[in-house]
């Protein structure tokens, strides 16, 4: 990636164009640059799905787009910005779009999570699991999150996870969840794909769910059949951006209470860090490197 000057968007019907502040970073970025994204690009690509910034009229919206976010003025959907609360700061709003959307979602229309459930989260020091872990834990629901080193692991239980299990080795995991969870569990998110896929699924209950979000891990996993029908598990896969379209708006219902929670003190953003506009690169590099925890952003001032 390089820094470029390039002429402005041209909005399209329905859609507006804002002064960017802050441009959200997430695995989907770094799936674009390896070309392994769920829907292709046409090079030369503006990655960025999110974005915190100014609309003509002067509201401070945060905002889903599809590309084009790592810019100074980014064309977003009417439909898809929302105006952020006063209580509410740009860098606690950045992560909500996206991430906070996908862990609602996951969670509560996927995966149908009740309380006194048991669900196992991973990557629960990243964007997503951080705020996963809450509002599972908000939610009433016992968490068992996975995570790769102890300062990650420490932090999922400041985040209010029951138990955590080490997720740096592959072998084992299985037994590792049943014995952090005391049996089989009700659900899991999963977003490494290949063993780990199966070895998450393995741990997963009569009548449960698996809700699969990713493959950061770059390999893809047939799901054993045998297993799915040994004990009636449900498999879904979730694309957030399959709700952009959707009439009914749960977006917004979800955005509301997002909001609220932040506003309130419930549901805290695990900042990661910010960086400069022309440093998008060492931003993917620590996201890829899976060394960082929480949120990362671009600030488009610099």
């Amino acid at each position: 990636m390089r820094l470029e000057d390039v002429p402005e968007p041209e909005p399209a019907r329905g859609q507006i164009l804002l002064d960017v502040r802050l441009a959200g970073v997430n695995y989907a970025d770094v799936h674009v640059r390896g070309n392994t994204y769920l829907a292709p690009v046409e090079l030369p690509y503006i990655p960025g799905n999110e974005v915190v910034g100014t609309t003509p009229d002067g509201r401070r919206v945060v905002a889903l787009t599809r590309g084009g976010g790592y810019a100074q003025k980014a064309a977003v959907h009417r439909r898809l910005q929302w105006e952020i609360p006063d209580e509410v700061s740009d860098e606690q709003a950045a992560p909500l779009a996206l991430q906070g959307n996908s862990a609602y979602h996951l969670l509560f229309t996927v995966a149908q999570i009740t309380k006194g459930q048991t669900v196992v989260i991973p990557a629960a020091a990243g964007g997503v699991g951080s705020l996963a872990v809450q509002l599972a834990h908000r939610a009433g629901a016992r968490v068992i999150a996975l995570a790769g080193t102890d300062e990650k692991r420490r932090l999922a239980l400041e985040l209010g996870a029951t138990e955590v299990v080490d997720s740096s080795d592959e072998d084992g995991l299985t037994e590792r969840i049943l014995d952090a969870a005391g049996g089989p569990v009700n659900a899991a998110l999963e977003m490494t794909g290949g063993t780990t896929l199966r070895q998450t699924l393995e741990a997963v209950g009569p009548r449960g769910r698996l809700v699969v979000y990713g493959f950061a891990g770059g390999q893809l996993a047939d799901v054993p059949v045998h297993t799915l029908l040994q004990k009636s598990i449900t498999v879904s896969g979730f694309w957030l951006p399959h709700l952009y379209s959707d009439r009914t708006l749960p977006l917004a219902a979800s955005m509301r209470q997002l909001f609220d929670a932040v506003g309130n003190g419930t549901l805290k953003i695990v900042t990661g860090g910010t960086y400069p506009l022309a440093d998008a690169a060492k931003a993917h590099q620590v996201l890829n490197n899976r060394t960082g925890m929480g949120k990362f952003s671009l600030d488009t001032s610099k």
